[in-house]
């Protein structure tokens, strides 16, 4: 995944810091912090943060990048 500022499919943006692995499994997951609010950093799978989600009669990606961090 790019680093940079994504757009949550329902309008908020984030920014991925970047991705890491779990120790025992080394499942993938994304580092990122809601560009909103406290903005404290949080995980997801990284196979959920790319998946695309059913929305409003279509499918769309649940994190599309939006731009590079500057």
């Amino acid at each position: 995944m790019k680093k940079g500022i994504y757009r949550h499919y329902k309008g908020n943006f984030y920014e991925l810091v970047d991705v890491a692995k779990h120790s025992e499994t080394e499942e993938e997951f994304v580092i990122y912090r809601p560009m909103y609010g406290e903005g404290a950093l949080w995980i997801r799978p990284l196979i959920m943060f790319d998946e695309e989600v059913e929305h409003d009669g279509g499918t769309v990606k649940r994190f599309a990048f939006h731009a590079d961090k500057k």
